[in-house]
């Protein structure tokens, strides 16, 4: 029998759970543990030379705490190091043995974008969101959102970084990137995700966020058009498009029509606000308000990431009830 430390005890004495300690409990539950495995195992180090790696489900605990907490790769080791409620997660007593280092998580990090791994933890994701009726794929919303970058050029190579690039929302400048997602119209899951510069018009994306399989399509002002473009005109689809504030605005509000056509944007724009949920997720809840790395493909790979934990939090409630129902 294993012995716990003194820590250990007296954590697992004290009478009140911590919100982070409910959420990880909850995480443990839902997480598709085994099917996360299986898309890293093939390429994980086998320890046939050298030291021994750290096993695979902790570095892979290890860099999920990562993205729910918007850390660094330093600031990771140092959480786990400070948390107990962490350590517990992934699976560490400090009194045998180290948070793994930053040098570890970096490695694992890039191991995962070497081999376009994010995507596939994604689509292993939305395997099982689909798998238990979560997805229903008959609808897509498309929407994208800008993510930061450092503006500066106080840096070795005196220089912004190239993928990067600015562009203007309302009267604002902006330096960074786009995350560009397709989400399910029923449930608000994400299905599809595309990292552009910030200067990339969010129409020219579109045919890019959608399955396939979607008979409507619901999209805000900024894709208008989508429909008319020469690789998407032939797609059988009703396309739900908003209209320009201008011409609404010149539409009269006295006239039937004009409540009439309110009515309809306003009921469009009710169906598009699941789109939101997802981009709060990353951006507030995980902290992913500006870019850590450098390029778009790093960035691009830890979008995946993040929109696959975003998918498993909004579907949470529904996967904890169906874990329930399968325990009894």
């Amino acid at each position: 029998m294993k012995q716990i430390s003194f820590s250990q005890a007296e954590f697992q004495r004290k009478k009140r759970r911590t919100r982070r300690e409910v959420f990880l409990a909850e995480m443990e539950q839902i997480m598709p543990w085994e099917e996360l495995f299986a898309v890293v195992e093939p390429h994980y180090p086998k320890g046939k030379r050298g030291r021994p790696p750290i096993g695979l489900e902790r570095m892979l605990r290890v860099y999920f705490v990562q993205q729910w907490n918007g850390l660094s790769d330093e600031g990771v080791e140092d959480a786990i190091t400070d948390s107990q409620a962490l350590r517990a997660f992934v699976g560490i007593d400090l009194s045998r043995e180290a948070a793994p280092d930053a040098t570890t998580v970096l490695q694992f990090r890039r191991l995962l974008e070497q081999h376009d791994l994010t995507k596939k933890l994604f689509d292993a994701v939305n395997a099982g969101l689909s798998a238990a009726g979560l997805m229903m794929r008959e609808g897509t919303i498309a929407d994208a959102t800008i993510i930061a970058a450092p503006p500066s050029v106080k840096n070795e190579a005196n220089a912004r970084d190239p993928d990067m690039h600015q562009t203007k929302k309302g009267n604002q400048w902006h330096f960074g990137m786009k995350a560009h997602i397709g989400v399910d119209a029923e449930s608000g899951l994400v299905h599809t995700v595309v990292g552009t510069a910030a200067n990339e018009a969010d129409v020219t994306q579109t045919e890019h966020l959608l399955h396939g399989e979607e008979k409507d399509v619901f999209l805000d002002a900024g894709y208008v058009g989508a429909d008319k473009r020469e690789e998407l005109k032939d797609r059988d689809v009703n396309w739900e498009i908003a209209m320009k504030r201008g011409k609404l605005k010149a539409v009269s509000e006295e006239s039937g029509f004009g409540q009439l056509l309110r009515k309809l944007e306003s009921l469009k724009a009710s169906i598009r606000s699941k789109v939101e949920h997802p981009f709060h997720i990353v951006k507030n809840l995980f902290h992913y308000k500006k870019v850590r790395y450098k390029g778009l493909e790093k960035n691009t790979a830890q979008l995946h990431t993040l929109f696959a934990l975003a998918n498993l939090m909004i579907a949470k409630r529904k996967l904890l009830a169906l874990n329930s129902q399968v325990a009894s």
